[in-house]
């Protein structure tokens, strides 16, 4: 018996998500190239706009890469909530990490 070919670029899972085929993936990576110019740009514009760069941008670009490439787009609502809660979690102790520096 042999596997059947997929020659749709786009194919439904066994839960009939469809799946993007390749033109999404060179989109979000030609946006993430997009984004990383930018953030190079604007670190020559001095510290301030670096930082408020990785700021900005950096949680943009971890957001497409989590949604797409790691495939969270196509999760249930648990998994997205576990991460949603984990990375908000993170940012709570980022923001208390730098208040703590910034008044000592």
């Amino acid at each position: 018996m042999s596997e059947p070919a997929i020659t749709a670029s786009a194919h439904a899972d066994a839960h009939g998500i469809e799946h993007p085929g390749y033109g999404t993936f060179v989109k979000v990576w030609l946006a993430l190239v997009v984004l990383t110019g930018l953030l190079v740009l604007m670190s020559h514009f001095g510290q301030s706009y670096a930082v408020w760069g990785l700021l900005i941008l950096t949680p943009i670009k971890a957001s497409l890469v989590f949604y797409f490439f790691m495939h969270l787009r196509y999760e249930g609502p648990l998994l997205k909530t576990i991460v949603l809660v984990s990375l908000g979690t993170l940012l709570i102790f980022f923001a208390l990490l730098f208040s703590d520096v910034a008044f000592r």
